[in-house]
């Protein structure tokens, strides 16, 4: 494989690590959330009722805050939070019209139903969809495949993935997971989803620095908002112990300044409701995670087409690639995946693949042949990915 790049992964200085996440219901991973499901339903309806996914790139979106006045025991949203659904998509084949705003609203109030619990969508949300159709050039070449029905690539993009994740990133990951993966309408109700884990390393130092939108009708006054603060507290320590970090300090809503009043309290658990806006691809990596000491990709996997949109499918695909190298091969020990596109070229022959290994003692040239078998299954599983994208198997962001 003349154009896969073999080489050393130099050691990396980890005297500072900093990794983020942002949660469910912060705006940006809510825009993330809401291109994506879009995208997913629009590739269910074309699939019903042509048999195939067409074309589509719904990956625009941003939402504008409203206005709430928060209280404890109750609270009320003053003024919307105003969601612009923007991209391109195709609205009809012959004399057949898809309902691409029907199913933009349909998806987007779904989505924010299951995935906040305080917020009445129907009522404290309006969705603008601006979605109109593509270009024909980028139509015509989403439907061409080369002799071996591969499709080719809408854009010509740089993706990059990496593996193992490290101990700090997978803490980040685990606490915001947990934090919202409980029974959110039951278990700590008064914990909204708008929760932003910061971890931060220096040497042997570590902290967790926690931002969790509180809902005020779950709460009683400034003791009970207290305690919310120390559960969740204890929740994020015992974490980090059993993620390796036994004396982590832990600061939940560091802003805040009880002798004043000045705190984090919502009425919906999401920071959209008055004091943040979002769009898509300013969270979280398809990692799940932002981690500026590590290569990161810019692009928005979220709402992107999964048959040729690169810049979902490659960035997915590198990550694989990293995590199947360091399972598969006992030798590598950390492992990066670089792939670049050429637009019109088919999918499964990227312009460039780049491979850095950190090896246990075995020179990296040695490993080649292991590396391109894996390289190769890797890069020719990526048509299998769209029924994994279309069912949400996938982690993009």
């Amino acid at each position: 494989m003349d154009r896969l790049f073999l080489s050393a992964l130099e050691d990396i200085d980890d005297t500072v690590e900093c990794v983020e996440r942002k949660g469910l219901g912060h705006p940006d991973t809510i825009c993330d959330g809401l291109a994506e499901a879009l995208s997913r339903n629009l590739c269910a309806e074309y699939r019903r009722r042509f048999g195939e996914v067409l074309h589509h790139n719904v990956d625009k979106a941003l939402l504008s805050g409203g206005c709430a006045a928060a209280a404890f025991g109750g609270g009320s949203v003053i003024a919307p939070i105003n969601i612009y659904l923007a991209g391109r998509a195709t609205f009809e084949i012959g004399s057949e019209r898809i309902p691409i705003d029907e199913i933009a609203r349909e998806s987007s109030y779904a989505w924010l139903h299951d995935n906040l619990h305080a917020l009445d969508a129907k009522r404290d949300v309006r969705l603008h969809v601006a979605i109109h159709s593509g270009s024909t050039d980028l139509q015509t070449l989403f439907l061409q495949r080369d002799s071996r029905n591969v499709a080719r690539a809408n854009d010509s993009v740089i993706a990059v993935g990496h593996a193992p994740l490290s101990p700090l990133e997978r803490l980040v990951l685990a606490a915001e997971t947990r934090i919202n993966g409980r029974d959110r309408r039951r278990e700590r109700p008064a914990w909204g989803e708008d929760v932003k884990v910061m971890g931060v390393r220096c040497r042997n130092t570590t902290r967790l620095t926690i931002a969790c939108a509180m809902i005020g009708r779950y709460l009683t006054g400034l003791d009970d908002y207290r305690e919310q603060k120390v559960a969740l507290e204890e929740l994020s320590r015992q974490l980090a112990f059993e993620h390796g970090f036994p004396s982590c300090e832990v600061v939940v809503n560091a802003a805040d300044d009880i002798a004043t009043g000045g705190i984090y309290l919502t009425v919906t658990g999401t920071s959209a409701e008055a004091g943040d806006d979002g769009q898509v691809g300013r969270g979280n990596r398809v990692n799940g995670l932002i981690t500026p000491c590590r290569p990161m990709s810019l692009e928005a996997a979220a709402g992107k087409n999964p048959v040729t949109h690169a810049g979902k499918i490659y960035n997915v695909a590198a990550r694989e690639i990293a995590e199947t190298l360091v399972a598969k091969v006992p030798e590598i020990a950390r492992a990066q995946c670089l792939l670049v596109s050429e637009i019109g070229s088919p999918l499964t022959s990227p312009a460039v693949i780049q491979v850095k290994l950190s090896t246990k003692g075995v020179p990296v040239a040695r490993l080649r042949a292991c590396v391109e078998e894996i390289v190769v299954n890797g890069i020719a599983r990526m048509p299998a990915m769209v029924d994994d994208f279309i069912a949400g198997q996938i982690i993009i962001f």
